[in-house]
């Protein structure tokens, strides 16, 4: 029994670190984009945290029932490197477009949860092929490997040059999670991220490159700020930009379900049910996040690698890790320690459970037969979404708004491109063979 306790213990705590891993990046993130002083980025990463142990805890409880990591969505940010750059651009300031953006989380969840609560959701899968799917998947590491390659390496806003002693405690941990995950057995493979989050947060602190220590709060016990950017405002942009981008929350939610379903060993369920709950709590997480000020979450489709690399399948310590994350977001003074987790320390951990996201990416296109066609739209899509990530920001200048937020995440791009591809290029028997190589 104690063992039992034990386990269940440790494996409440890496869930916690892995929540905490997602977390930490974007707030920071978004504050030195809008240019929040140090104080009001420390209040939106006590914000954040709520939200993300709150909309964690609800899916698992009453969603789509899995032990899934909601975190900062990745795809929004681009709205708000968009809406921070039009502003500068109008002479303003970026903090002004806040509300907006804090109305544009509100409509999509308005609209999501009409979707759960209707089922119309159902009527759209047909939409969400394997190949449709796994593409998203895969764009979606792609895309972010970037993010937390930089992180790894500790390039951070202006900097172009890696810091050489970073890079090598990153690229360590990397090394160290996979190779865990790949040749440990038993309890090291099953904790195999959190080992590796310990052990470079000890090595990172032992070569001097600790980021200091947590600063004292003016309170033990703070509540978080309610509308925090003010009350929400409304535009048409916003409004269609949301309409949009509920179509990709739902890639995200169909791509998370489907990927940490496959990495579970348990008896399929109605899928249906699933959807429509996921979907219906996803829209609660985004009214919970535009009430609270802070950037939308969504269930991390990254979350099946880590099932993979670590063997945590059980809901309840998720459940109880997702409260603990909650609860830290009350208490000021636990909010400044655990964001002391170096940001390398965690990219490296997180890249490692990407690795796992490829295969699971890679296994979800192989679905369906790899014949011509479908070949032929993962490497349209492929080659036009990764061609995106390598312009600047600054080649789409002067198009409409609309076209500038499509255009300026490759991500939507890619999925927008392989659905459309997808549903106007119809199989047939000529185009249905699977290709094979030319002789030589």
């Amino acid at each position: 029994m104690r063992k039992l306790a034990l386990g269940g213990s440790l494996s409440t705590l890496q869930w916690l670190m892995f929540l905490l891993a997602n977390s930490i990046a974007l707030p920071v993130v978004i504050g030195g984009m809008f240019h929040l002083p140090p104080e009001e980025i420390s209040s939106l990463m006590q914000r954040t945290f709520l939200v993300v142990g709150l909309s964690s805890f609800l899916q698992g409880w009453i969603g789509h029932r899995y032990p899934i990591a909601d975190g900062p969505a990745g795809s929004w940010v681009s709205v708000f490197v968009i809406m921070a750059d039009v502003a500068v651009k109008q002479g303003g300031s970026p903090q002004d477009m806040l509300p907006l953006l804090e109305g544009g989380i509100a409509t999509a969840a308005l609209l999501l949860v009409v979707l759960g609560l209707t089922g119309w959701v159902q009527k759209l899968l047909f939409l969400f092929s394997p190949l449709v799917t796994g593409t998203f998947l895969f764009l979606l590491a792609l895309q972010l490997s970037g993010v937390f390659m930089k992180g790894m390496l500790g390039l951070k806003g202006t900097a172009v040059r890696p810091d050489p002693a970073t890079a090598l405690l990153s690229i360590a941990i990397f090394g160290l999670v996979v190779l865990l995950s790949v040749k440990g057995r038993g309890w090291v493979k099953q904790y195999a991220v959190m080992i590796g989050i310990v052990s470079g947060w000890a090595g990172y602190g032992l070569l001097g490159l600790s980021a200091g220590s947590p600063s004292s709060a003016a309170s033990p016990v703070q509540l978080p700020e309610l509308f925090a950017w003010g009350a929400p405002q409304w535009d048409a942009g916003i409004a269609l930009t949301a309409a949009l981008f509920t179509f990709i929350l739902l890639s995200n939610t169909i791509a998370a379900v489907t990927a940490v379903r496959d990495a579970m060993p348990e008896p399929a369920r109605d899928p249906k049910r699933t959807l429509n709950r996921g979907v219906l709590a996803g829209g609660l997480s985004h009214g919970i996040a535009a009430l609270f000020s802070t950037i939308a979450v969504v269930p991390l489709p990254v979350t099946a690698g880590f099932i993979r690399i670590t063997e945590q399948t059980r809901l309840r310590p998720f459940l109880a890790a997702a409260l603990l994350f909650a609860g830290i977001s009350f208490v000021p003074a636990a909010v400044r320690a655990v964001a002391m987790l170096p940001g390398p320390v965690a990219s490296a951990a997180l890249l490692a459970s990407f690795v796992q996201m490829i295969v699971i990416a890679m296994q979800t296109i192989s679905k369906e037969a790899l014949d011509l066609r479908r070949l032929t739209i993962f490497g349209i899509t492929l080659v036009c979404s990764v061609g995106l990530m390598f312009l600047p920001a600054e080649a789409f200048q002067g198009l409409p708004p609309m076209l500038t937020y499509v255009f300026g995440n490759a991500l939507l791009f890619g999925t927008m491109l392989v659905t459309l591809l997808e549903q106007l290029w119809k199989p047939s028997e000529a185009g249905a063979q699977v290709p094979q190589l030319p002789p030589q």
